[in-house]
């Protein structure tokens, strides 16, 4: 058993500028009044002793947290006024990831993220700041080595006991590594663009309250008194600098990403300013995704993706966990086969919709433009070809989901693929289903078909894979495969 620690005294600095982050929001209604009103004495009196609390607060709260390691297990106190214990068995733990940023790397220190099994992330610890050596200690001593008793022999019964550590045997383990040339097109064609571009008007849009009237009217006369060209080409730059900024952040971000697949788990490292180092359980998975945008797509590229029964692993934007950020889509099934061999992809034996099926993909996305077709035409004849082309290009979109819809049963797994924007495939293991449905309206009994609804558990409570409009015999076939039964639904 080690003597209880604290944390480094950096985790201060954390604490503080945790605070403060979170008190921003709140602050910022009185910055924007005392703006109004003339009252910067009481907004920076106000700012004084805010920031003189969080910083009391912080120093206490990091002097009155420890943590302890044990032979199975971690123990955590914390609290000011109200003391909290904390245990955590090294049974209950899924994984342990650490993370460096610019400031930990500086220090040489890590935080260390510890989860757990289940949904309830208070029963999960963060180590905010320690050294490199120990966070290491506590991945290593709680994740995969385990301490035995060894006798010493010439001591006879009541020999000398030592504890020691298994040695981990050094194996071949299946890695990938992301290249800088496959980062820059995973960059360019990300889609960040349109993200980053909303980020942008919103920030000046927030921006413009703080500029002073006189700047702002003077710099808008010269903007709208330039050529059409000039401004055609200012928005052109504008557009190119974001583009940029939106690969990277992309190289940033996935800097030197690398997986490798271990017994139990998958180990990811990734990143350029901050550094991350994360584990995913491999009974945790529950789903295997690939997916490729409409830029993608035409080019062979593709990401992949797992869907995680809760936790937060290395959560994106997405909701999914990202193992593979792209890479030719023609390199899929190798890179199954070496790092999740549970997993197949065969999608060109997709078993596709039924033509009678083009109508409602159709309808369904071209319903609210031809509604609005028709009122303007009513209303506006002579303006009604706009909501008409739109119409046409909805039409044009349904039919593409059409082509892309489809499912394909291969032995224990079932793959799904749909499309909303980008093209979604999903692999799913029969043992982590929880649901089928069958959906049927009149309109399908009178044609054959039904809709699939099956459903997976993630770090969302659930996740739905709805494919419409398939064969009634094909349902029915997906259905005797989930419940093993010999009759129909």
């Amino acid at each position: 058993m080690s003597e209880p620690k604290r944390l480094h005294p950096a985790g201060m600095i954390f604490n503080i500028i945790q605070a403060i982050r979170h008190s921003v929001f709140g602050f910022l209604p009185l910055v924007l009044l005392a703006v109004g009103n003339d009252a910067w004495f009481y907004v920076i009196l106000g700012a004084s002793i805010l920031i003189g609390l969080i910083i009391i607060f912080s120093v206490l709260s990091w002097f009155r947290y420890t943590y302890q390691l044990e032979e199975d297990q971690i123990r955590i106190e914390q609290g000011i006024l109200i003391r909290k214990k904390r245990t955590i068995s090294k049974h209950r733990i899924q994984s342990i990831d650490l993370s460096q940023n610019i400031i930990h790397r500086m220090m040489g220190l890590t935080k260390v993220q510890i989860e757990t099994a289940g949904s309830d992330h208070r029963i999960d610890a963060t180590l905010s700041a320690v050294t490199k050596a120990d966070g290491k200690m506590l991945h290593d001593q709680l994740k995969y080595k385990k301490p035995v008793t060894v006798v010493d022999e010439n001591e006879g019964t009541e020999g000398l006991k030592q504890e020691i550590n298994e040695e981990v045997q050094e194996k071949d383990y299946p890695q990938k590594k992301v290249t800088p040339k496959a980062l820059l097109a995973a960059g360019s064609t990300s889609g960040s663009f349109g993200i980053i571009l909303g980020l942008f008007g919103l920030v000046f849009s927030e921006l413009e309250t703080f500029i002073p009237d006189r700047f702002y009217n003077q710099a808008t006369e010269w903007l709208f008194s330039q050529a059409t060209q000039v401004l055609i080409v200012f928005a052109v730059v504008v557009l190119i600098l974001l583009w940029l900024i939106g690969i990277l952040q992309t190289l940033i971000q996935y800097w030197n990403f690398t997986i490798t697949r271990y017994d139990k788990e998958l180990f990811i490292t990734r990143g350029l300013l901050e550094k991350k180092q994360s584990t995913i359980p491999l009974k945790r998975i529950q789903a295997v995704g690939i997916k490729e945008t409409i830029i993608r797509q035409p080019l062979g590229l593709a990401s992949v993706y797992v869907e995680i029964a809760s936790g937060e692993i290395g959560q994106n934007q997405d909701m999914h966990t990202l193992i593979f950020p792209l890479m030719r889509k023609k390199h899929i099934v190798t890179f199954l086969k070496e790092l999740l061999p549970e997993y197949r992809y065969q999608p060109k034996e997709l078993i596709k919709l039924p033509k009678k099926a083009i109508p409602y993909y159709m309808i369904r996305v071209a319903l609210v433009p031809l509604i609005a077709t028709i009122v303007i035409a009513i209303m506006f004849f002579e303006f009604a070809w706009i909501p008409l082309i739109v119409t046409l290009i909805a039409c044009i979109y349904g039919y593409f989901q059409f082509k892309t819809t489809g499912y394909l049963i291969q032995n224990q797994q079932l793959l799904v693929q749909t499309r909303i924007i980008s093209r979604d495939t999903a692999l799913v293991q029969h043992k982590r289903l929880q649901s089928l449905q069958k959906k049927q309206h009149i309109l399908h009994r009178k044609q054959g078909l039904a809709t699939l609804d099956t459903a997976i558990l993630n770090k969302f409570v659930g996740r739905h894979f709805i494919v419409r409009e398939l064969r009634v015999e094909d349902v029915n076939q997906i259905a005797d495969w989930y419940s093993y039964r010999e009759k129909p639904l």
